[in-house]
């Protein structure tokens, strides 16, 4: 059997869900609420409670008991399982690791502008390009489709595959898809996970990006180099 954290394998099913993210409680959690947020249910599933739902006992050795229904709901919305599934022992035959995929859209108009969000994570200057979970089953040019309109209020179309790699920081999949802009009035349409959104002139994007930061394949279909930097 492989072994997790601590030498020891996951305890539930929610909690494998959670490593084969390769995601922190805390982490799992903070997107949790955002999603809670978005769907009308705030404060629903805080990192405490979590690692007590995963651990499937509560810090005292008893019994969970019922889980609330406003918990339930997000988590089953999430993870796309029961909660009766996910607080149960895992199989010991499906415990291989899963990283986490995200799609990300690289967005272009016909003035030559690309679209850009910028995150709320404290960061002063964190643009970055709409992205979105891919979750199992799901088409990570869909993702790129909907997480676009979601975050930007921009209708657009996947116009070309630009691969695929681990990213060297956050060791999460990256499935990056150039996309051409058809409609919508740009605007922060996630203000619970943006801090704002932006068109910028592709030879602007050095000041907001590390562009030797950014994959090839992405700055070589705007027509960059990881070397240019905007006077």
């Amino acid at each position: 059997m492989t072994t997790w954290h601590g030498g020891r394998p996951p305890r539930t099913v929610l909690e494998q869900q959670i490593w084969n993210r390769r995601l922190s409680i805390e982490e799992f959690a903070d997107y949790a609420e955002r999603l809670g947020r978005q769907h009308g249910e705030p404060g629903t599933l805080s990192a405490r409670h979590l690692q007590r739902l995963a651990a499937g006992i509560r810090s005292n050795g008893r019994p969970l008991g019922a889980v609330r229904p406003a918990t339930a709901r997000l988590l089953e919305r999430i993870l796309d399982r029961p909660i009766d599934e996910l607080l149960a022992p895992p199989e010991a035959e499906s415990v291989a690791v899963q990283p986490l995929t995200v799609a990300i859209a690289v967005v272009v108009d016909n003035d030559e502008q690309v679209l850009a969000v910028r995150r709320r994570d404290g960061k002063a200057n964190s643009w970055q390009f709409p992205a979105g979970i891919v979750k199992p089953g799901a088409e990570p040019e869909s993702v790129a489709i909907e997480e676009t309109l979601a975050e930007a209020n921009v209708h657009c179309s996947v116009t070309g595959n630009l691969g695929n790699r681990l990213h060297p920081i956050t060791n999460v999949i990256c499935h990056y898809l150039l996309c051409l802009y058809h409609a919508g009035e740009t605007r922060n349409a996630d203000p619970a996970e943006n801090a704002a959104v932006a068109w910028f002139d592709r030879a602007a994007l050095g000041d907001i990006l590390p562009l030797d930061q950014v994959y090839f394949p992405v700055l070589k279909s705007l027509g960059l180099t990881a070397g240019r930097r905007s006077p």
